[in-house]
């Protein structure tokens, strides 16, 4: 599990109105993906229930403490839940998770004064879940607070919105990010953390997804390519070579991720002319990546084309700055 570190500034506003007499009862904790919003709901939300003297079970257990989730996605996956064994959920978070949470909520907390409901994420209802949630947040029970994760917020009803607080998370300083796969992928090389760290773009959640993808050879042929050029192919075909003769959608999806990360980073050096092909770059990577997961592309030309691009930007050869 990703560790939870940083966002000061959104603890101590959380911190803030907790101790205040007038605490907001919903929340958007509104950032981007893997960046520790899930996390710091929970650990917020456990210190809104918790009562002097009172113990207190972890979060996920906690019986004030409410988490709609996605469901198994059909009966076959229902009986590999029940078997303990792993199985594949529901993409979307549907109507009945939210019914279920609210006959919840016609009952006292158990322990103390306080329940809180973790929608993670909000981005991720159903049509019919939203607007039942509305009800909720139109009418909150006494001593119950909402907190909706949500990588997208601006795709929230404005009804939604307008009842919510926002708390705001940014991306996290690399250091943050190393000494998160130091502590929770303590078997990645240097090379690994440093192609995920790139990638991640200050997100801990996809840095680990990226050192799951042993993204360090790709890394460093990704450089090759834009300081050397390929004239003759050759680093192509290295590249595609380490992405891997049949690879799947994912790893195509982070080798195209690795590739726009690495092109960002080139914004800053060289010419003018070559910031131009930077961009234009950038943005063919960005389609690319669009596309992957919806088009059934043949993996190596799909490795050629993010070769081609890389290389683009070494042709020709100019000094950066």
């Amino acid at each position: 599990m990703t560790s939870l570190v940083g966002h000061d500034e959104p603890w101590r506003e959380w911190r803030s109105a907790l101790g205040s007499e007038r605490m907001h009862h919903a929340w958007i904790l509104a950032g981007p993906e893997g960046v520790g919003k899930g996390l710091f709901a929970r650990a917020a939300a456990a210190e809104l229930v918790a009562e002097p003297g009172v113990p207190q079970p972890p979060a996920n257990r906690h019986p004030d403490i409410l988490l709609p989730e996605h469901p198994p996605e059909n009966k076959d996956e229902t009986k590999k839940r029940d078997d303990g064994q792993p199985y594949r959920r529901k993409r979307s978070i549907p109507i009945d998770e939210i019914r279920s949470m609210q006959h919840r909520l016609v009952t006292r907390p158990t322990l103390g004064r306080r329940r809180a409901v973790i929608i993670d994420p909000a981005d991720d209802l159903e049509k019919n879940a939203v607007n039942a949630l509305l009800k909720s947040l139109e009418e909150p029970p006494a001593g119950t607070y909402f907190l909706l994760v949500a990588h997208r917020p601006g795709r929230l009803l404005p009804t939604i919105r307008s009842r919510c607080r926002v708390l705001r998370f940014g991306p996290l300083p690399d250091a943050d990010v190393d000494r998160i796969l130091r502590a929770d992928a303590p078997d990645a090389d240097v090379e690994t953390r440093a192609a995920a760290i790139a990638a991640a773009e200050g997100s801990p959640g996809a840095a680990l997804r990226f050192v799951a993808q042993d993204l360090g050879k790709l890394h460093q042929a990704m450089l090759r390519l834009i300081r050397e050029g390929d004239d003759h192919f050759e680093l192509r075909g290295a590249l595609a070579e380490a992405i891997g003769a049949r690879p799947d959608r994912e790893r195509q999806q982070a080798a195209a991720d690795l590739a726009r990360a690495i092109v960002a980073a080139e914004l800053p050096r060289g010419s003018r002319a070559r910031q131009e092909r930077v961009i234009a770059v950038h943005g063919e990577l960005v389609r690319l990546g669009g596309q992957l997961p919806t088009y059934n592309f043949d993996p190596s030309l799909v490795a050629m084309e993010i070769g081609a691009l890389l290389a683009s930007l070494a042709m020709p050869r100019e000094a950066v700055s």
